[in-house]
């Protein structure tokens, strides 16, 4: 009977779990003041405790992407990206503008950085508030979307990462952008890409970007349009050059997903489990070949001074915005503070005659930091909202 109960308990916690991560949808039209009030019509899905229109949204706070369409590509051929990403606790956003057959990149790049501000700042309608918007976020893209994903992160360094599949060379030059874009940037390209063959495109794309941290992932025998769901325009226009996928779209998918999965939990969920896993990933994995800057990882081999030693104080911890350091011993000269892959987010001098100091990290996104003090004390901290 106790069996029985216990099993009945699981049951009932595991059909909760997944009621918890149903996909919910809205549309909201937000308006660009600063471009004589354009309207960017967006289809939004998020985490809802039931599936469909206008449901109530999970409770929690979710990271935010937004997500550009290819070439004459409508939104809705990227179903296998929201049904992927936004059970595992995403918020995606897809700008259906420029969807034409002359498209503004221009545009569609600023639409895009457009609306992870705004969603951030305001939230998203009734259904996605602001309070349920995290402070991480990705411009993603397919093919023009891939390359306005460039144009986007280029006017926008706020944003955590971006990340794009088969980018296209865009007007203005997404390659020109590259140079400007210095967040982590993962670009997928299928090895028989004739659309957007990678050699004319993502290669360049990728020896162009500033970023410390980048990473090209080729799927071997990968096409242009399989990485969306199936489109009459996109595999029309692939149809009718060369060389031709040697896998399935099924496989693409999945092969894209493995990489993709680990990348977002690394950057905008701060998981570093999701960091290892992936450069394993890389390493293993028959179906990709790779070029990487330099490897993903969490910071290890920092020794944390003990607190107990009663050296300093450091508070709150997790923080929201101020922390203030307190020294017992000795004056505060220094302090910095590093993110997970040890980039320096702050540094502040002080002219040695102070032992309490309250420091301002309002504009530093949510998560994982090192606090430095003085080149010698080690603390490792968390901001969260």
């Amino acid at each position: 009977m106790q069996n029985r109960i216990i099993l009945i308990l699981v049951s009932l916690l595991f059909c909760s779990n997944l009621s918890a991560q149903q996909v919910g949808h809205t549309t909201v039209t937000f308006v660009d003041s600063s471009r004589n009030n354009r309207q960017i019509s967006t289809e939004i899905f998020y985490p809802a405790a039931s599936a469909g229109n206008n449901t109530a949204i999970t409770e929690g706070v979710f990271p935010l992407i937004t997500f550009g369409h290819g070439f004459v590509m409508a939104w809705s051929a990227y179903q296998n990206f929201w049904d992927l990403l936004v059970p595992e606790g995403y918020i995606m956003a897809f700008p259906t503008t420029e969807s034409g057959f002359s498209p503004s990149h221009s545009d569609f790049g600023k639409d895009l950085s457009f609306i992870i501000t705004k969603i951030q700042g305001s939230g998203a309608g009734t259904f996605v508030p602001s309070a349920s918007v995290g402070a991480t976020s990705a411009i993603m893209g397919h093919s023009m979307g891939g390359g306005s994903a460039f144009l986007a992160a280029e006017k926008n360094p706020s944003i955590t990462t971006m990340v794009s599949f088969a980018a296209a060379n865009t007007n203005p030059s997404s390659i020109a952008a590259s140079q400007k874009v210095s967040v982590p940037t993962i670009l997928f390209s299928g090895v028989n890409d004739c659309v957007t063959p990678p050699s004319q495109h993502q290669d360049i794309m990728y020896d162009s970007t500033a970023a410390a941290y980048k990473t090209q992932v080729n799927i071997k025998g990968g096409g242009h349009c399989f990485f969306a769901d199936s489109n009459f325009n996109c595999t029309f226009g692939e149809a009718t050059c060369s060389p031709s996928p040697t896998i399935t779209r099924a496989a693409q998918q999945s092969a894209t997903t493995d990489f993709l999965k680990l990348w977002l939990g690394f950057y905008l969920k701060n998981d570093c489990q999701k960091a290892s896993e992936f450069q394993d990933s890389l390493v293993k994995s028959p179906r990709i070949s790779y070029r990487q800057s330099q490897s993903i990882a969490c910071v290890t081999g920092i020794k944390e001074t003990d607190l107990f030693q009663n050296t300093f104080k450091i508070f709150p911890n997790p923080f929201s915005s101020q922390l203030t350091l307190e020294m017992n011993k000795e004056h505060i000269r220094t302090v910095d503070i590093y993110n997970v892959v040890m980039e320096n987010a702050g540094a502040f001098s002080f002219t040695g005659q102070d032992n309490k100091v309250m420091l301002d990290f309002s504009s530093l996104k949510n998560g994982i930091y090192f606090i430095n003090i003085n080149n010698k004390y080690w603390k490792k901290v968390l901001k969260s909202a």
